[in-house]
């Protein structure tokens, strides 16, 4: 037996027979062990349910150097151990006769039998532990936006969007409310308690917020949604998608992020006695984020489209400074149902990262601010998307990189970020990205041939 669901005498973890149980409750028939590359892009390897007995106590092996920056071809053997915390049911191959489950799933070198240093969800694990060596726990909780955009003729994603609706819209504008009362309904159903849901800024953008949970939960919740969404949409005819800035010169899709520290039970982001209801742990690790800003980018925005949202005047966050009021900075704190919910949201992140890396690298940033007793600065409560260049130059306000190349030359020389990714995928990370952002300079855009064809 290899794998931790399986015990010493042969038998299976107590939760892991909760799924067995489950699996035949509910005529599972099929089984999806989930698993992201380094992109974060959600794989899968489906197995008979009659097999997951099997990948509990020895794992499902698969080729490790078909997946993108997961290894060589003579390294390739790869074993999944999926999570039993994480079953769920389908939503949307769910029937009276058979349904479909899916579990996520660690990955493990097969020759050394130890997490994989590529999976980015053992990222997340390392940077987790990190704080709890440190006496932490840490909590997050995302707000993923998204563009539902109908299809044309033969099914491909088009960008004319279904509605006009704006901010909070109700019908007849918001058409799109039937889809997301049944993505709340997938969702619930797959485990999620949902906060609330809404119209975006822009036409055809929405946001579904789902509760708080700890930082592993909730990264594999972002994954999870992702699909769920796509799939729930595309049964409307609909294309969900959480590219960050479809379509120009409208507000782009976010996720903005919060974050909480907890120590002994307690909120170690709480102080009553000060202005913010922030601890000195807390501005620390805002400090932190704020320092290695630059790097994180690269990771929380990870694609060349992330920079067309990160541009002025669109309620996209390119100021590197926090406040407790506006939302023209990079972090907010937030207000708060109750003084001991105290929190800071990073609101630079896009749903286009990968949620393990991301937030991996949000958290080491944060600690070593901690670690460091880094100063932070006063918050900024103007309108920063108001000030001239040297009214920022005055209050020490710099901007986030401007395009993918110069936020992989951030990366490369902030040793923190690169030891949250660790030197496996901080490397394929680079080389990918680099790829990407080369393939963008020497491509010629549609504007440049309007632009430009018949003037010159």
């Amino acid at each position: 037996m290899t794998s931790e669901n399986a015990k010493p005498d042969g038998g299976l973890s107590a939760e892991a027979q909760d799924v067995l149980d489950e699996i035949e409750e509910k005529n599972v028939d099929f089984l999806r062990l989930q698993f992201t590359d380094i992109l974060g892009t959600v794989k899968n390897v489906s197995v008979p349910a009659d097999q997951a007995e099997k990948a509990f106590t020895e794992g499902i092996y698969f080729d490790g150097s078909s997946i993108n920056g997961f290894v060589r071809i003579q390294e390739s053997d790869m074993r999944l151990d999926p999570d039993p915390s994480t079953f769920a049911v389908l939503p949307w191959r769910n029937n009276d006769d058979s349904a479909a489950g899916r579990l996520i799933c660690d990955v493990i070198d097969t020759s050394s039998g130890q997490p994989f240093s590529g999976d980015p969800r053992g990222v997340l694990k390392r940077a987790i532990e990190r704080a709890e060596e440190m006496g932490y726990t840490v909590n997050a909780a995302p707000e993923p936006e998204f563009f539902l955009f109908e299809e044309d003729e033969e099914g491909r994603a088009t960008t004319k969007t279904n509605d006009a609706g704006g901010y909070f819209d109700l019908a007849p504008k918001d058409l799109a409310q039937d889809v997301r009362r049944d993505i709340i309904f997938g969702l619930e159903d797959m485990g999620f308690d949902i906060e609330a849901s809404h119209h975006e800024v822009a036409q055809g953008q929405h946001e579904i917020n789902f509760t708080y949970d700890d930082a592993l939960s909730t990264a594999d919740n972002v994954a999870t949604f992702r699909s769920v969404v796509r799939a729930i949409a595309a049964e409307h005819d609909l294309h969900a998608t959480f590219m960050p800035k479809p379509i120009p010169r409208i507000n782009g899709s976010g996720m903005h992020t919060h974050f909480s520290l907890f120590e002994d039970g307690e909120n170690a982001f709480h102080d009553g006695d000060d202005e913010f209801d922030l601890s000195e742990t807390a501005k620390q690790f805002i400090a932190g984020i704020l320092d290695h800003a630059p790097a994180i980018a690269a990771v929380s925005n990870p694609t060349v489209n992330s920079y067309k949202r990160l541009v002025p005047g669109y309620e996209a966050p390119v100021y590197v400074a926090w406040s407790d009021r506006n939302r023209s900075a990079l972090i907010r704190k937030p207000a708060a149902r109750v003084p001991t919910a105290s929190r800071i949201e990073a609101r630079f992140p896009d749903p286009s990262c990968n949620p393990y890396l991301a937030f991996a690298a949000l958290i080491h940033a944060g600690l070593d601010g901690i670690e460091r007793g880094l100063d932070c600065d006063d918050p900024v409560r103007e309108n920063i998307y108001e000030f001239d260049e040297a009214k920022r130059e005055e209050y020490g306000i710099t901007t986030l990189p401007t395009n993918l190349g110069e936020a992989l030359d951030a990366l490369e020389t902030d040793e923190v970020v690169q030891d949250a990714l660790g030197e496996h995928v901080y490397e394929n990370f680079v080389e990918a990205k680099t790829q990407e952002f080369d393939d963008y300079r020497v491509d010629v855009s549609d504007w440049e041939l309007d632009r430009y064809l018949e003037t010159f």
